[in-house]
């Protein structure tokens, strides 16, 4: 007994993946169903949503040392901004652009500071939005990730290490550079030295003297300013004094540069973990010059 079945053939969906999706930070190309990128692990739903745009996204980078507190200030922006705020404020595009503010906002409401961001480029968080400002007729697109200082540190010291890392620096439009400010008044110089690092390191990225970064906006942030006064009524006499080696490379080198303090938590205390180490716990949440720096960096994209 002879049955006549009809089947449909699937080779048609062989043609789709014949087409590569460039991957937006590093130009890779990769599959349509890809999730992040085969050559720098940076997430395809960027590409896929900025392929579709008319005005292509501009990238920010928030960088510094781990610990240093990215992912505080990072989340604490997005949910201010977010908000119904005067001046700017921020839509994010995509579910993977709310997790940061959320993973951010959940652990400070615990009296936490969020986990430390991984090594892996798969598991960094990453942010596309709008960003809305009265003086632009349209909404700027903007891209931040946010970057393991570990990671960072690594690819500084040994370049090519993290792919990603200096594929997104190469195209950044500006950065914020994060710095201790606790550690810096305690007279600690590890923040200093890896300021200067990560300073000569963006100038020999790109030393091209009409588009390197030496023309590019840089926003130096010291975080934890709720601990030194002197820090919020004067960021830069505070940076040529205990930041001066950053401050010099940034006279010398760069048209573009202003330093800032912010804080997020208004006082913080020190847990005794069962291993024997001390955890450090916002006591209440009181954010101060969070918005300014950002603001300042899109007033000189806009220039």
């Amino acid at each position: 007994m002879n049955r006549e079945v009809t089947l449909e053939l699937d080779s048609y969906r062989l043609a789709q993946y014949a087409v590569q999706v460039p991957c937006y930070i590093c130009d890779g190309p990769n599959t349509f169903d890809a999730e992040y990128c085969r050559h720098c692990c940076a997430p395809m739903a960027v590409s896929h949503q900025a392929a579709h745009q008319k005005v292509q996204p501009r990238l920010i980078a928030t960088l510094g040392a781990s610990g240093v507190g990215k992912t505080v200030y990072l989340g604490m922006l997005m949910d201010i901004l977010s908000r119904q705020t005067p001046d700017l404020q921020l839509l994010a595009r995509g579910a993977f652009s709310v997790t940061l503010q959320q993973t951010t906002i959940a652990a400070l409401e615990q009296c936490q500071f969020p986990d430390k961001t991984p090594n892996e480029p798969d598991r960094w968080n990453w942010v596309h939005c709008h960003i809305r400002d009265p003086k632009l007729r349209r909404p700027a697109e903007l891209v931040m990730p946010d970057l393991a200082g570990e990671a960072l540190l690594e690819e500084v010291d040994h370049p090519h290490t993290y792919p990603v890392i200096q594929s997104l620096l190469h195209k950044c439009a500006g950065v914020l550079v994060l710095v201790d400010a606790s550690q810096a008044l305690e007279g600690h110089r590890n923040q200093d030295y890896f300021a200067m690092k990560l300073l000569s390191y963006l100038v020999e990225l790109n030393d091209d003297p009409k588009n390197g970064w030496s023309q590019r906006p840089v926003a130096l942030v010291f975080t934890k300013a709720d601990q030194s006064a002197s820090c919020f009524d004067d960021p830069l006499a505070f940076a040529q004094t205990q930041l001066s080696g950053a401050w010099q490379i940034c006279a010398q080198r760069y048209k573009q540069f202003r330093f800032f303090a912010t804080s997020v938590a208004g006082a913080c205390a020190y847990r005794h973990l069962p291993s024997g180490n001390l955890q450090r716990i916002p006591l209440r949440i009181e954010p101060r010059g969070v918005v300014e720096p950002f603001s300042w960096l899109m007033e000189r994209l806009r220039a």
